[in-house]
């Protein structure tokens, strides 16, 4: 969605409401395309001031695969944005968005903003179990019969000099 804001720049007071959905189903993200609806943006521009102001919301479900158990899950998000816009910038300032032409292009940054809103661990609970090292079973299903205390066969000297420190 591309918003003209000449006029919310020329005019303290201004405001233009929108309220749209964001089609990210072709969006490849971890390998898939997770958006499996599309992305709810609410939101409002106005000119208080002197200065231009975006605020809005963006809610969306995710299918994805946990990084522990390897399960697929859903995960609803909701992220409310702001953001501060200017028509130039005379020096690097990472607190302002600058928009070109009084065009502001609304689903480049809401996808960027959601990209970077992201955890970067995504689990299917805040307490999975995750797979088994050695047999690979799911362990928030089953238990598995593996040795807990297996030492790794690279190491097993070192548990040799542990042995010979306490005689």
């Amino acid at each position: 969605m591309i918003i003209e804001l000449k006029q919310v720049f020329d005019i303290i007071g201004e405001s233009f409401s929108f309220d749209y959905a964001l089609d990210l189903s072709d969006y490849e993200l971890f390998n898939d395309h997770p958006f499996t609806s599309p992305v709810n943006v609410k939101g409002e521009v106005s000119n208080k001031a002197g200065i231009v102001l975006l605020q809005y919301t963006a809610d969306f479900t995710l299918k994805l695969h946990c990084d522990r158990c390897l399960e697929v899950f859903d995960r609803d998000f909701h992220f409310a944005f702001e953001q501060i816009l200017v028509t130039e910038l005379n020096t690097d300032n990472d607190e302002y968005f600058v928009v070109e032409d009084n065009r502001l292009n609304l689903d480049e940054l809401c996808v960027s903003d959601i990209l970077l809103n992201l955890p970067s661990k995504l689990l299917c609970k805040p307490d999975c179990k995750g797979l088994c090292p050695k047999c690979g079973v799911n362990l928030n299903q089953k238990s598995c019969l593996c040795k807990k205390n297996e030492v790794d066969p690279r190491l097993a000297v070192l548990s040799q000099l542990l042995v010979d420190d306490q005689d």
